[in-house]
């Protein structure tokens, strides 16, 4: 990220520790195998879903402890549930999963159309109740940011309030960053970094390659 970047108040950008940067160099790197890319990105994965639910609103809750002691705490308000932007953001499913027991998952797929080179909507499976709920969408990469705009769409078709959804991605460009809040600017993007921009071919720069091809083990 240039350090001349403002990131914008939509945005959380994870706490950049020396952890997280030693995570983000496994990942990133050509000569990572896949059980190690795995198991490194699911660790970061797990940080921005804990990230995400920071974000959720609560309301107190008072509770009695074995020791018959009282203590005041805090409890979601509202229910949640993931949507996973095929096929890379399904790579964020489990670390969701280990995060929220019994979370229901919705799934999105965009491709980009051959003719018009625009995102184009091929399949959608969500929770029928999914407009009472707050919703996690998962991407792993935001790079120009038309896949994540089409998904919100479908969101918002299915009356879920944009002000409910939480993006969560590992890596992100300036440029889909501006480009997605220009449109979803209630909406909260929760990101590990954000790099430099894109290069001719719009693929995030210096980035990780393709992050379902390496995670699933496809080309």
């Amino acid at each position: 990220m240039s350090s001349g970047y403002k990131l914008p108040s939509q945005v959380q950008l994870l706490h950049q520790t020396s952890q997280l940067k030693g995570l983000m160099t496994i990942v990133r790197s050509k000569e990572t195998q896949r059980g190690d890319f795995i198991f490194y990105a699911d660790r970061i994965i797990r940080l921005l879903v804990e990230e995400g639910l920071n974000h959720l609103p609560v309301i107190n809750k008072a509770i009695e402890t074995p020791t018959g002691s009282k203590y005041s705490g805090l409890s979601f308000e509202g229910r949640i549930c993931g949507v996973s932007i095929m096929r890379a953001g399904e790579a964020m499913e489990q670390g969701l999963r280990e995060c929220c027991r019994s979370v229901r998952i919705g799934k999105i797929l965009i491709q980009r159309d051959e003719e018009t080179h625009q995102p184009k909507l091929y399949y959608a499976k969500l929770p029928k109740d999914i407009a009472s709920r707050y919703v996690l969408l998962l991407d792993p990469m935001l790079a120009t940011g038309g896949s994540a705009i089409q998904a919100v769409k479908v969101l918002l078709d299915n009356n879920v309030k944009e002000e409910r959804i939480i993006f969560l991605n590992l890596i992100a460009s300036p440029e889909g960053i501006a480009s997605f809040i220009e449109q979803f600017p209630k909406i909260k993007i929760v990101v590990g970094e954000v790099d430099a921009g894109l290069d001719a071919a719009k693929y995030i720069v210096p980035g990780c390659g393709d992050f379902g091809c390496r995670y699933f083990g496809t080309d």
